[in-house]
């Protein structure tokens, strides 16, 4: 086993996987804060009226706050409401480990050097090179090489009758943020009596905008893109890997934004008596684009991946509950 796999082995521990998803509440609370107060100095030094710098970081700060909770809250409603399993807590994984390991040690015989290893994969992250010894120490039988890969499972690529159970879920987990970002906007402009008429179809188009450009329709191409692979048996991980960029590309960033901008501009604008402009795609819309890096790692089979969606899709929520159009 190369280097390359040994640092995939290392990422995909299920204990620092569950480790991570328990760290990201702090973590986003911790970086939604720093990016605020980041923002309050830039408006309070750029703005004469401080009254009104006050209005606009308060405003924000409540539009952060739904955002940051709803992308938290996501992956437990998406996995109830598409019944998928989550993420696995420490303590489940610590007492599935340790029945593997003692086991093993029970009926084979191990080197000194290795018992402290396998008793600290019980529940404690293993580093690298202790990653690397055993690889180079258990994986050379049968025995040990079952037991390295239950410990540490190998990515595992979506077969086509899944793709779409599992697109179904990463869609409703991207949706949830949009819409918490959207109602903590209104909230917003509720608290600081703004003309919500005019806010709100604003909020609404970008919510729209950025849950078919940068979220559903992305996953959809890439799903779209690994069931013509399956069809065609190609199973080779970087081709399926750019087959779904490919189709996030022609069915996101193209056919999303256009498909945004036409109901924003044939359906929400009549309703809501507003006028819409085309919202074109910018820079920034590209950089949200990770979170699709994130959908084409996780279906194929990164599971280290999973923690990290609350943050890319707070994103979408924030800009939404702004009302950002251009």
């Amino acid at each position: 086993m190369n280097n390359f796999k040994i640092f995939g082995k290392f990422l995909d521990q299920p204990i620092l996987i569950s480790k991570l998803n328990k760290a990201m509440p702090a973590i986003m609370t911790i970086g939604g804060s720093a990016l605020l107060a980041r923002d309050a100095f830039d408006t309070f030094k750029n703005t004469q009226d401080k009254q009104q710098a006050k209005k606009e970081i308060f405003k924000k700060g409540i539009i952060m706050a739904f955002s940051i909770a709803s992308a938290l809250a996501a992956p437990k409603i998406a996995s109830k409401l598409v019944k998928r399993e989550s993420i696995e807590p420490i303590e489940k994984i610590a007492r599935k480990n340790s029945e593997l390991i003692n086991d093993y040690i029970s009926k084979n015989q191990i080197k000194e050097d290795i018992k402290p290893i396998l008793e600290k994969a019980t529940n404690k992250i293993l580093s690298l090179s202790e990653i690397k010894t055993l690889v180079q120490e258990l994986v050379q039988d049968k025995n040990g090489k079952e037991l390295f890969n239950k410990l540490i499972p190998d990515p595992e690529n979506i077969k086509a009758r899944d793709i779409f159970s599992e697109i179904g879920y990463l869609s409703t987990y991207g949706a949830i943020p949009v819409i918490g970002g959207i109602l903590g906007g209104i909230s917003a402009d509720i608290a600081t009596k703004e003309d919500c008429k005019k806010t709100i179809p604003n909020k609404i188009n970008e919510g729209i905008y950025q849950y078919l450009a940068n979220i559903f329709m992305c996953n959809i191409g890439a799903g779209v893109a690994l069931g013509i692979l399956e069809k065609l048996n190609i199973t080779s991980k970087s081709a399926r890997a750019i087959s779904m960029v490919s189709g996030i590309v022609l069915t996101g960033v193209l056919g999303g934004s256009k498909i945004a901008n036409f109901i924003s501009q044939k359906i929400i604008a009549p309703l809501t008596k507003s006028k819409q402009q085309e919202r074109k795609p910018e820079a920034m819309d590209i950089c949200l684009h990770t979170d699709d890096i994130a959908t084409v790692s996780l279906l194929s089979g990164l599971k280290w991946i999973e923690p990290t969606l609350p943050i890319l899709y707070s994103v979408s929520g924030y800009k939404a509950g702004s009302g950002y159009r251009n």
